[in-house]
């Protein structure tokens, strides 16, 4: 069977394999017209979609001049989202034949179309980058512009400001304050960062492809359960924390995790004790959700719960006792003992943010608080963000055996966990032994940059520091 291909004007049809008129070295028309679709004359925009010949989906209204010719009006209809600023300079096109099959007509008519807008010079054409709107557009079209039937719709009145309630007027001017207005701090001194030139990239990018390969599962609202299989075992080892994966959930990070649990354990208005100084996400997370942040100061052995708690009939205190934000503290035993003795007694949580504690280069290592606790209280946050890419958006809980019931139960209703392709990937870099190895090199690493560092202070900064 022959097919239909064009040869001359848009609607004159006749067997052959023949090229449309212009020329075939041109990349707009290069291609043979395959086949012939009739021309559909609706009235309403039509969305092309640019499947495997590169662009963006359009939305291209046809309805201007229904007795003008097909190719004049997609013509037109380009030009004025060109005009109008809805393609982008320099966007790449769908592909010709792509755009004749989502407007339902020939390809010579799409062709035809674009011929001209390349000779007017809103578009160019290129062999190997497609079809693209012009970077500079002609001097003429800015009187174009300003027809009305290119004019972009005359601008709406700006709306009055939202209300807020009194709850996001004081989270807005609490985050102001405290996060985005806070100084940028140069790469090399950035808190919490790992060193991202270590890092494997190509190993955890082959895991992402096997994770694709093999159909990576539907996020779970409690994180993917090899994930939490092998961070149970991973903590285990590295952390003396013992905990079985049901007590472990996946979160995109340590304010997520707070404004969970300050929503289940306590009520609006009840107070959390918070470290002084510290990291002010963690502030603006307890705030979030409702509760009253109450800063305790931080002396050389951490958090002195002595010094507050009680007094001030707090039920949950947010600490960093391994390592500090932002000085480096670690919690002394005997502070860690009042704590956990506190929060028995006024029948309080502790969240230990365990941010980092893989890394430690002086002193012995102390027990996390987890480790310590015998009642239950205490609930451990770690994050992979800190130790691989803070890209990865990775975090964890390990619940009390009487909390791990009601916790999982309200993220079950809250949503999935994030990034379930990521979760799968990292599941298998554990297992493989990857984040192993990956921590033995990174701690020779920082310990070598740290040393440099010093070094350097005594060096040039002496009598400064």
């Amino acid at each position: 069977m022959r097919r239909l291909v064009h040869r001359g004007a848009p609607d004159r049809w006749r067997p052959g394999l023949d090229r449309s008129p212009v020329q075939a070295k041109d990349p707009v028309s290069r291609k043979r017209l395959d086949h012939f679709v009739p021309e559909a004359h609706g009235a309403r925009p039509v969305e092309t979609h640019p499947r495997g010949e590169g662009g963006l989906p359009l939305v291209l209204d046809l309805a201007h001049g229904a007795a003008t010719p097909l190719h004049v009006r997609i013509g037109d209809a380009l030009r004025r989202a060109i005009l109008e600023r809805r393609i982008a300079r320099g966007a790449r096109l769908p592909g010709s034949r792509a755009l004749a099959e989502d407007l339902g007509c020939a390809r010579g008519t799409v062709l035809t179309a674009l011929e001209q807008l390349v000779a007017e010079g809103y578009l160019t054409a290129h062999r190997g980058s497609g079809t693209r709107v012009a970077a500079t557009l002609p001097d003429d079209t800015l009187a174009v512009a300003r027809t009305p039937d290119a004019a972009a719709p005359p601008s709406a009145p700006s709306p009055p400001p939202p209300t807020l309630s009194r709850r996001g007027t004081a989270l807005i001017a609490s985050s102001a304050r405290a996060w985005f207005s806070a100084p940028v701090a140069p790469d090399a001194f950035a808190l919490g960062r790992p060193a991202a030139d270590a890092f494997p990239y190509a190993i955890f990018g082959r895991l992402l492809q096997t994770e694709w390969r093999d159909g990576a599962p539907p996020p779970h609202p409690l994180g993917d359960p090899r994930l939490r299989a092998a961070t149970a075992a991973y903590l285990a080892a590295t952390r003396g924390v013992a905990c079985t994966a049901d007590a472990v959930i996946v979160t995109a990070g340590i304010r997520q995790s707070l404004r969970l649990l300050a929503q289940l354990l306590l009520d609006p208005g009840e107070t959390a004790l918070v470290e002084d100084p510290g990291f002010p996400g963690i502030a603006l997370a307890l705030a979030e959700a409702g509760l009253r942040p109450v800063p305790v100061p931080v002396g050389p052995g951490g958090l002195a719960i002595d010094r507050a708690g009680a007094a001030l009939g707090a039920r949950l205190a947010v600490v960093t006792p391994a390592h500090h934000y932002p000085l480096g503290h670690a919690m002394s035993l005997e502070n860690r003992l009042a704590l956990l003795a506190w929060a028995e007694a006024a029948n309080a949580w502790i969240v230990e943010d365990d941010y980092g504690g893989e890394y430690r280069y002086a002193g012995r290592p102390l027990p996390p608080l987890r480790a310590l606790d015998r009642t239950g209280r205490v609930i451990y946050a770690g994050s992979f963000s800190k130790v691989l890419l803070p890209a990865l958006q990775l975090s964890y809980l390990v619940l009390p055996q009487g909390l791990a019931g009601p916790v999982q139960r309200a993220l079950a209703e809250t949503g999935p966990a994030p990034s379930g392709l990521g979760q799968g990937a990292l599941a298998r870099f554990i297992d493989d032994g990857h984040l192993g190895r990956h921590l033995r090199r990174t701690r020779k690493l920082h310990a070598g940059r740290q040393a440099a560092l010093l070094a350097a202070a005594r060096d040039r900064a002496a009598g400064l520091l």
